[in-house]
C-alpha cells in the first residue's frame, strides 16, 4: 500500500513540474535520461514566457538537490535578479550570454558556448540572454528561486497588473 501511494505522489508530482517518469521511478542514487525522453513543460511564471523547462531530479521548489534544464528561444532575456542558493549552469546548446550587475548591459556581457560552465554565488546580481536558441542546465541545491533586482522586471508581479 505504502509503494501504491509513493507511486500516484510521484505520478501526480511528474504531472505537475513535468519530471520525467524514467528519473522519478530510478532509484534514488540513479537517474538514465536519454535527451529524446526528456519531457519539456512551460516554465514558471517567474521567469520571462516563452523558455520551457525540464525537471532532470530532484524538486526544484524544495530544499535538497535539484538539476533542471531551460530551454530559452533566440532573443530571450532574463532582467538583473539574484538566487538565494549558488547556482551552477552548464551549456547544454546554442549560448547563453551573462552580465554581472543591476543594469542589463549587452556589451559587456560573457559569452558561454556548448560545453561551457558557469558558477554563480548566492546573491551574486546578473542578467543572461541569448542570440541563438539554446539549452542551459541548471544544477544546485534547493529551493532555487529568482529576485529580480527591478521590481517591474518581474513577469509575476507584471501580470497582475
Amino acid at each position: 500500500m505504502k509503494a501504491l501511494r509513493r507511486v500516484a505522489l510521484i505520478v501526480v508530482l511528474g504531472s505537475i513540474v513535468s519530471v520525467p517518469a524514467a528519473a522519478q521511478a530510478a532509484d534514488a542514487s540513479q537517474v538514465f535520461i536519454n535527451s529524446n525522453e526528456i519531457k519539456w513543460g512551460d516554465a514558471p511564471p517567474s521567469v520571462p514566457k516563452g523558455a520551457k523547462i525540464a525537471v532532470l531530479y530532484g524538486d526544484p521548489g524544495k530544499p535538497g538537490p535539484f538539476v533542471i534544464r531551460l530551454m530559452a528561444p533566440a532573443g530571450y532575456k532574463i532582467p538583473p535578479h539574484w538566487h538565494s542558493q549558488t547556482e551552477n549552469l552548464t551549456i547544454i546548446s546554442g549560448a547563453l550570454y551573462l552580465g554581472e550587475g543591476d543594469k542589463m548591459d549587452t556589451a559587456h556581457a560573457h559569452a558561454l558556448k556548448a560545453g561551457g560552465y558557469h558558477y554563480l554565488p548566492a546573491k551574486a546580481h546578473h542578467y543572461a540572454f541569448t542570440k541563438v536558441a539554446t539549452v542551459v542546465q541548471v544544477h544546485g541545491d534547493g529551493p532555487f528561486d529568482i529576485n529580480y533586482v527591478n521590481e517591474k522586471d518581474d513577469p509575476q508581479k507584471m501580470a497582475k497588473k
